[in-house]
């Protein structure tokens, strides 16, 4: 019984040091992430730097969306349409602002590490408020003037033509309800928007000094 009690003690030990060896490591499946999609991950489960909760990476450079469980485990990937505007940060006033005034060049998607929440739009529809004052969201395709091809947008192989929104993460309705929905829809988690006009390593406070010396 003590050789057995012993055996079962080892067992469990093994077990326990697989689970650590593995804990900080994201899971990305099959899913052919970026670099930065990969560091941005890797650095936010081993600084635990999402809080134990879901979390989504947004590649602007690549114009896809990763959504993780709070384990770091990938629940989906998908292209999204993302704001007109190159640039990392959003203009002072936009929350008073009326869409329709909004000029070519102040439609751009602000990156950071932004605190998501559940929410509804003026419509009612629900959507994950990425950044409440800067009224930037994840949100699922809507009907929009068939000029903007915002549907062939999305399925073509390319993140050449995906700037096209206001500033809101746009993603397929399929991919809105089976992935984000129920992992960011229902709960607060963190959005990692990263930044297209500095290195990712920006993003998590690195030295910009020694990032130029690299």
């Amino acid at each position: 019984m003590a050789r057995r009690g012993e055996r079962l003690l080892i067992a469990a030990g093994l077990l326990l040091c697989a689970s650590l060896c593995r804990a900080g490591e994201p899971d990305f499946g099959s899913e052919r992430a970026s670099d930065d999609a990969r560091y941005a991950a890797q650095h936010i489960l081993t600084n635990a730097d999402h809080d134990q909760r879901p979390f989504a990476i947004v590649d602007k450079r690549e114009a896809r969306v990763y959504v993780f469980d709070a384990t770091g485990r990938l629940s989906g990937a998908s292209s999204a349409l993302l704001g007109l505007a190159p640039g990392d940060t959003a203009i002072a006033d936009i929350a008073q602002r009326r869409p329709a005034s909004l000029m070519p060049h102040e439609r751009s998607t602000p990156a950071g590490r932004f605190e998501s929440q559940p929410g509804h739009n003026d419509k009612g529809e629900a959507i994950v408020w990425v950044d409440y004052a800067a009224s930037l969201a994840i949100h699922r395709l809507r009907p929009a003037p068939a000029y903007e091809r915002r549907a062939e947008r999305l399925a073509s192989p390319t993140p050449d033509d995906n700037r096209i929104s206001l500033g809101c993460i746009v993603v397929p309705a399929a991919f809105y309800e089976a992935v984000v929905e129920p992992l960011l829809g229902r709960q607060r988690g963190v959005v990692y928007v990263l930044p297209e006009t500095r290195p990712v390593q920006a993003l998590f406070g690195a030295d910009p000094l020694q990032l130029a010396n690299r």
